[in-house]
């Protein structure tokens, strides 16, 4: 075996070692048929398998071809155009998770997403959703309001124009740097996918946190901690968010950079 292929094996292994206490779990509760409501999303809502998250990629060119960046190019392209977008902008961090709250404002009409009950109750929830100015920039976030919430977002983002209004402290912008990393794979580097699988993670924990749902004994992979809620309806609960919104829209930063630094890579190979 050369030196590089025993470097290979090893990465790979240390890859799959960093993710298993995220994979492995889900894959244990999937074969006992059990649901988690925080941490099925990021196997669910995202397409990639776990199986594919597992896999080691050194990119482009040991584990890619030219052809297959060729054949990728309006991928490449489309994506840098929206992470160079939202790079471009400042960090909005006075959402304050309310698109959660939106997604089941007059449920009492059109149900819940969700089926653990409203931690504040029906009308309570519909109050806090009244009593706020929801600024929701995220296409895929706001297509979920219900229709009576909808009127009330101060944006209307479409499925056309993400590149208008995304915006780096989004929690859900942050989360889609995964999905932007791993769509890009195998032309980039697996450490790459795993970082932003990582931070797509907490964020996503962050993002049910201060969701309007009673989640009280739901344990959080890998911690083994119990979910406690943010109250973003308080005051002390406002700060809470927007201080860890702020956080992660800094560490998503240098990701998403390094994202837009493939793009440009690879599209520099093409001429």
């Amino acid at each position: 075996m050369s030196v590089e292929s025993a470097v290979d094996r090893d990465r790979a292994a240390a890859h799959r070692e960093r993710l298993a206490p995220y994979v492995e779990p889900h894959l244990a509760r999937r074969a006992r048929g059990e649901k988690h409501p925080v941490h099925d999303f990021m196997f669910g809502y995202y397409s990639q398998r776990p199986a594919q998250l597992l896999r080691w990629s050194a990119g482009f060119p040991e584990s890619a071809s030219l052809d297959e960046v060729r054949e990728r190019r309006p991928l490449i392209e489309t994506t840098r155009r929206l992470l160079a977008a939202t790079a471009s902008r400042p960090a909005h961090t006075g959402c304050f998770g309310l698109h959660e709250w939106a997604m089941v404002y007059r449920s009492a009409a059109h149900g819940t997403r969700h089926p653990q009950r409203l931690r504040l109750g029906d009308t309570a929830t519909d109050e806090v959703v009244e009593s706020h100015r929801i600024t929701c920039s995220h296409f895929d976030a706001f297509r979920f309001f219900t229709p009576d919430a909808r009127p009330r977002n101060t944006l209307q983002p479409g499925r056309d124009d993400r590149p208008d209004f995304e915006q780096p402290g989004c929690l859900h912008a942050g989360m889609d740097l995964y999905k932007h990393a791993f769509r890009l794979s195998p032309l980039v580097l697996s450490d790459l996918v795993a970082d932003a699988f990582e931070l797509a993670w907490e964020i996503r924990v962050l993002d049910m946190r201060a969701a309007p749902y009673d989640m009280s004994g739901v344990m959080l992979d890998p911690t083994g901690e119990e979910w406690t809620p943010v109250r973003i309806e308080t005051a002390d609960g406002k700060r809470e968010y927007a201080a860890a919104q702020a956080g992660f829209a800094e560490r998503g930063a240098p990701v998403r950079a390094a994202l837009i630094a493939e793009c440009d890579r690879l599209l520099a190979e093409l001429g």
